[in-house]
């Protein structure tokens, strides 16, 4: 395991057995729901509401650090803490430990939605739970249930349905037009395959407006993001930056083309 101090960052590069262990699991998953999950990793910013939990788990890191590396635990805490209410970056030494969950959806009416992992993983079980606990119904090792009678709602299952990533876990949706036809009225009457019902989402996503939304809050929506990343606005010499904002903005394109042609 590895504590590196950046100028506004707390890295934390570690192996899959470090990230199991109960102490970093109890601190992640009090973060689930704020936190941000990318590929093989997870940041956690300052929260007020869990100081001392935040402390605990500093003093914990650098107990097991400086066991595992034969240091003095009191140098590394009294460095650390003075980062304190800077972000906390845990991320894998290495993707390949990632693990894919699958994860099957079923609506059985417009407003219900039944998640079940195909295995049992109470990390995942954790996220999920974390993500959508405000429309749970039930809930159990494996499964749970959730209601989604509002465009809110729906926003945020969606949001979830386009995020595959979960720490070190890899998140597979299956799911089939049903799901669509039956959470949607607008595509009752048309029938996709798999790959077309995820590219639909991710065209919602990227025009940042609820699967189904108008014409008219299509477009506006476009309008409105597509003045932010037009190339022409980008006032910068960085290719990269110049690229990010080409890349976002043909996404925007096709997006909202793919979509007009749908609806």
């Amino acid at each position: 395991m590895e504590i590196i101090l950046e100028h506004n960052l707390v890295r934390i590069r570690s192996d899959f057995k470090t990230i199991n262990a109960p102490w970093m699991q109890a601190y992640i998953r009090l973060h689930m729901k704020e936190a941000l999950f990318l590929p093989g990793a997870m940041l956690i910013f300052h929260h007020k509401a869990y100081v001392r939990e935040r402390e605990r788990f500093i003093r914990q890191l650098c107990s097991h650090y400086a066991i595992a590396h034969e240091y003095s635990e009191s140098f590394y805490l009294k460095s650390i803490l003075k980062y304190s209410d800077k972000p906390i970056k845990i991320e894998l030494h290495s993707l390949s430990e990632r693990e894919c969950v699958g994860i099957e959806l079923f609506a059985s009416d417009a407003t219900t939605v039944a998640l079940s992992l195909y295995t049992p993983n109470p990390f995942v079980m954790g996220y999920l739970s974390a993500q959508l606990e405000d429309y749970i119904e039930h809930i159990d090792t494996s499964s749970m249930v959730v209601s989604l009678n509002d465009d809110k709602a729906k926003v945020r299952f969606e949001r979830l349905m386009n995020k595959h990533h979960a720490l070190h876990f890899q998140l597979q949706y299956y799911y089939d037009s049903l799901l669509m036809q039956r959470l949607y009225d607008i595509y009752y009457d048309k029938e996709f395959e798999e790959h077309e019902i995820h590219t639909m989402m991710q065209h919602y996503t990227v025009l940042e407006c609820h699967v189904g939304a108008s014409q008219d809050a299509l477009k506006r929506s476009y309008k409105k993001l597509a003045r932010v990343y037009h190339p022409d606005r980008v006032y910068s010499e960085d290719s990269k930056i110049v690229h990010r904002y080409t890349q976002k903005f043909q996404l925007l394109q096709e997006a909202y083309t793919a979509l007009r042609i749908v609806s």
